[in-house]
C-alpha cells in the first residue's frame, strides 16, 4: 500500500500543493520496490473523514499523483479511491496506464461511518466496457469498517456472482488481523483469486495457507504506524514470509 497524504478536497488538505504529497509517495514506492512487493495499490487513505464519492478536485490531484507514479513504477499499480468511489478509481487507472483498482462496497450493502453504501457491479463493469480498459477489479467481501446484513459466504456468493476479477478478505479495520477460516469460506464459494486485505504481518502470513496474495499497508510502516513512511526492511521481512508460504505449496 501507499497511503497518500491529505489531497485537495478533504478537511486535512494543508494547501501546499501536489509536490509533498508526491515526495512522500515516491519515497513509499521506492521502499516497497526495494522490499520486493509484486504490485503497489494507491489509496487516498489520509482523507479522512471520507466522502461517499470523492471529490472532483481529490480525483483531480490523485491522477496527477499517480501520474507521476507510474513513470517511476517497476511493478504494477493499483487505485483505490475511498469512501467507494469504484467510477473515480476506474477513469484514474485509465488515465494513468494503472492495471487494478480495488471497490471496497462492490455488491450488497454496507452499513458504514459514511451512512449505507450500495453495490456498483452493473456500472462499474459498463464503464470498464465504455473505456475499452484491461484493468482488474478487487472486490472486498464485508469490508471492514462497516456493518453487513448477511454471512460472509453468503456475501461472497454475490460478490462472485457480479464477476470481479478477484474477492478480499478482511478483518474489522484497517490494521485488523483477518482470519483464516474467513479466507477459507470465501475460497470455498468462489474461484477466483481471494486476496488477504487486512492485519498482515511477516508473522501472520503463515496462516493464510489458501490465499491467493494479501494487500499489506501498516505493518510495513516504521514501527508498524499506519501514519508512519514505509519500512524497507518491514517490506523483505514480509516479502520473504510469503516466498517461505509460496515455496511450501
Amino acid at each position: 500500500m501507499i497511503h497518500l497524504l491529505p489531497l485537495a478536497g478533504c478537511v486535512s488538505y494543508t494547501r501546499h500543493g501536489v509536490a509533498p504529497i508526491l515526495d512522500a509517495a515516491l519515497r513509499d514506492l521506492e521502499a516497497l520496490e526495494a522490499g520486493g512487493v509484486d504490485a503497489v495499490l494507491v489509496e487516498n487513505f489520509g482523507d479522512t473523514p471520507f466522502a461517499k464519492t470523492a471529490p472532483v478536485e481529490t480525483v483531480a490531484m490523485m491522477t496527477a499523483v499517480i501520474l507521476r507514479l507510474a513513470d517511476a513504477a517497476r511493478v504494477p499499480l493499483g487505485v483505490n479511491v475511498l469512501r467507494n468511489d469504484g467510477a473515480a478509481a476506474l477513469a484514474i487507472a485509465a488515465a494513468t496506464g494503472a492495471s487494478f483498482i480495488r471497490v471496497n462496497v462492490f455488491a450488497g450493502v454496507a452499513f458504514t461511518d459514511q451512512g449505507t453504501i450500495e453495490g456498483q457491479a452493473r456500472e462499474l463493469l459498463k464503464l470498464r466496457c465504455d473505456l475499452g480498459a484491461e484493468i482488474e477489479i478487487l472486490a472486498d467481501v464485508h469490508v471492514k469498517h462497516a456493518a453487513h446484513l448477511t454471512r460472509l459466504d453468503q456475501a461472497a456468493v454475490d460478490v462472485d456472482r457480479n464477476r470481479p476479477d478477484g474477492l478480499i478478505v478482511t478483518g474489522l479495520g484497517t490494521g485488523f488481523h483477518a482470519t483464516a477460516d474467513d479466507v477459507e469460506t470465501v475460497k470455498r464459494v468462489s474461484e477466483r483469486p481471494v486476496f488477504v486485505g487486512s492485519g498482515v504481518t511477516a508473522e501472520t502470513v503463515a496462516e493464510y495457507r489458501h490465499a491467493d496474495g494479501f494487500i499489506v499497508g501498516t505493518s510495513l510502516k516504521q514501527d508498524g504506524h499506519v501514519g508512519a513512511p514505509v519500512d524497507v526492511v518491514r517490506v523483505r521481512a514480509v516479502a520473504a514470509a510469503i516466498a517461505a508460504l509460496r515455496a511450501i505449496r
